[in-house]
């Protein structure tokens, strides 16, 4: 028997597309409907979060993520794991596949997923919220799906904004928010937010509005009025209107409805700007079924390279 492979961060990125990873996506939703669920373990402030999703065709993967506050104090990422990758028709492992780079892809991935979908095809001015990680990893990936486009980006802290746009030249940063989402085609946003940052009253016709920084029950990015303005579409239905605060918040005070939400990636024929004018709102869950989805595309493209 072959040994399993163990896929690292860097070799496993060189050989990755942006847009490659869409199209595994679209593939992924044609099959039948994912299992997924969530488990989690703690000691005192320590976590042990696992995420299993299985879709028939395609396998099993099970995303393993220890968070560990203390490990800043030692010099330590806080956040670690690992993908287990199983075979679809025997269970067997195929892959254990670096953590960091099957979230990267996926989260950026997602996003970029979507807006070539609802997103207008001459969208040129691309705005980012945000300055940490995943706001570069959205940075490569509409730089992959929108050639040509000119980025901002924003931050509270003006300095991350700026260590941000060094990184890529030609990126400006913005210190009005308000007038930044004014001059965007793509608002794209990764804070870690419980309060809204982005107020529907901002947005003009035939705009892209991108969530991605709420992840918890208390968080959102985006007013009720953005909610309103829009039509709302989400990466899956079952992981985030019960789940995350950007829906669930809204829904409870009556402020949007469950049945206001247009599609999922299951309804590709749903799932579609209609309009030059109309605005879309996307909200990114990041589901354990799309983790599965990086991961055998990750492994595909690792085995085609050997």
């Amino acid at each position: 028997m072959s040994a399993v492979p163990v896929i690292p961060f860097a070799e496993g990125e060189a050989r990755l597309d942006w847009r490659a990873l869409c199209d595994a996506f679209a593939d992924g939703h044609r099959r039948p409907k994912a299992e997924v669920a969530d488990s989690f373990l703690y000691r005192g402030e320590d976590t042990l979060l696992s995420r299993a999703a299985w879709i028939d065709g395609l396998g099993i993967a099970v995303k393993s993520a220890t968070i560990f506050p203390g490990n800043t104090a030692r010099d330590l990422a806080s956040v670690n794991g690992g993908v287990s990758l199983y075979a679809d028709d025997t269970g067997l492992l195929e892959a254990i596949v670096d953590f960091h780079l099957v979230t990267k892809w996926k989260t950026a991935g997602d996003s970029l997923f979507a807006a070539r979908r609802l997103a207008r095809p001459d969208a040129r001015e691309i705005l980012i919220v945000g300055a940490g990680t995943v706001a570069r990893s959205l940075r490569e990936a509409y730089g992959a799906g929108f050639p040509g486009a000119r980025f901002t980006v924003w931050n509270r802290s003006r300095a991350r904004a700026e260590e941000m746009a060094a990184a890529f030249p030609g990126m400006a940063v913005a210190d009005d928010l308000e007038a930044a989402v004014a001059g965007a085609d793509i608002v794209t946003c990764a804070t870690m937010s419980t309060e809204p940052v982005i107020r529907g009253a901002w947005l003009r016709p035939g705009q892209h509005l991108d969530l991605i920084g709420a992840f918890r029950r208390d968080m959102r990015e985006a007013d009720d009025d953005a909610l309103s303005r829009a039509r709302v579409f989400v990466d899956s239905r079952a992981t985030t209107v019960g789940h995350i605060g950007e829906l669930l918040i809204p829904i409870a005070s009556g402020a949007f409805a469950e049945e206001d939400i247009v599609a999922d990636f299951y309804q590709p024929d749903a799932f579609a700007r209609k309009g030059a004018e109309e605005v879309t709102l996307f909200k990114n869950g990041g589901g354990a079924h799309l983790d599965l989805m990086t991961a055998r595309y990750i492994l595909s493209r690792w085995q085609a390279a050997a």
